[in-house]
């Protein structure tokens, strides 16, 4: 039975992205089709490929970096040890799990101050229709 394979576009229909996404993940060393054709100008992908840009994209989903979640994927496709695999995955997770704590907190210190705005808007509203007839 030959190995399972796809085009660019059963990819980027599968995955509702752009031809030229699938290129550019490409471009970054995430996906590394088989060249075909005159001049290679036709991609086959690999039942690898697919799981390699499943993964992308839930890194993507996650707010990493195509940079980090290619150490990442990589890291699996290599037969080394899965602790150290393991360990560099929960390592950006964590960085950027700080990084998305901080920008929490910056949102609510901006709300926090909108809503003392609110307040102080409002009682000088409630002081100005009073003193109208």
């Amino acid at each position: 039975m030959p190995p399972i394979t796809y085009t660019i576009s059963d990819l980027a229909k599968e995955f509702d992205l752009t031809t030229r996404a699938m290129r550019f993940y490409e471009d970054m060393g995430l996906l590394q089709p088989e060249r075909t054709g005159p001049g290679g100008r036709n991609r086959i992908y690999s039942a690898r490929d697919r799981a390699r840009l499943k993964l992308t994209l839930r890194a993507k989903r996650l707010g990493l970096s195509l940079s980090d979640a290619k150490e990442i994927i990589d890291l699996y496709d290599s037969p080394r040890d899965t602790g150290v695999q393991l360990r560099k995955f929960l390592s950006v997770l964590a960085q950027h799990r700080r990084q998305l704590e901080e920008q929490m907190a910056d949102l609510q210190a901006n709300l926090d101050e909108i809503k003392e705005h609110e307040k102080e808007a409002r009682t000088l509203l409630a002081k100005v229709d009073k003193n109208q007839p």
